[in-house]
């Protein structure tokens, strides 16, 4: 957890308990509508409210050595947030930028998120990702063994949705879910 980023969100008036809402990542796009890849500074947004926040390194946020449930039937119900903040981001991503990833770019980039958690891409997307699993680590405490068996259990996700190359099964049947319960 980082008590920073906790306090700035609040600050915002924005709940970072996950009861009203969840603080999710605002995403940036330049003239052209065109995705601009998040650094460490970010806006988090809930709602009408948005604070600015500057996000450590997911290696840097690892706390305790937690050991996660098995994701087979998906997240339990501790793990639901951890599993909405990256997805919403991910579903918010798409709808924003009219981006039509497809599963198997999906699964390239939550499997690259977790071998390479502080790394980079050239998908701009990975980058939301990646700020999607910091701000949930800035807000709760968690595991390294936790971020990667989320990583791991989002890989299978959109593996398990994938019907071929350009199957885009994954963003279309689980992701819109997601908008649509205002997760």
């Amino acid at each position: 957890m980082d008590r920073e980023v906790v306090e700035a969100i609040e600050k915002a008036g924005i709940d970072t308990t996950f009861e009203k809402s969840i603080p999710v990542l605002g995403i940036q796009v330049d003239g052209r509508g065109s995705p601009i890849p998040l650094g460490d500074e970010v806006t988090v947004v809930a709602g009408e409210e948005s604070a600015v926040g500057r996000l450590r390194r997911i290696s840097d946020l690892w706390t305790g050595d937690a050991r996660p449930p098995d994701f087979a039937d998906g997240p339990t119900r501790e793990y639901v947030m951890f599993f909405a903040v990256i997805e919403r981001t991910a579903a918010d991503y798409c709808s924003c930028t009219g981006k039509r990833t497809r599963d198997q770019e999906f699964e390239r980039l939550y499997n690259h998120l977790r071998r390479r958690p502080d790394g980079a891409d050239g998908n701009p997307l990975f980058s939301y990702l990646q700020a999607a699993a910091r701000l949930h680590m800035s807000l709760r405490d968690g595991s390294r063994a936790e971020f990667e068996a989320v990583a791991r259990r989002l890989t299978r996700s959109a593996r398990t949705f994938s019907e071929g190359y350009a199957s885009t099964n994954y963003l279309d049947l689980a992701l819109t879910r997601v908008l649509e319960a205002g997760a």
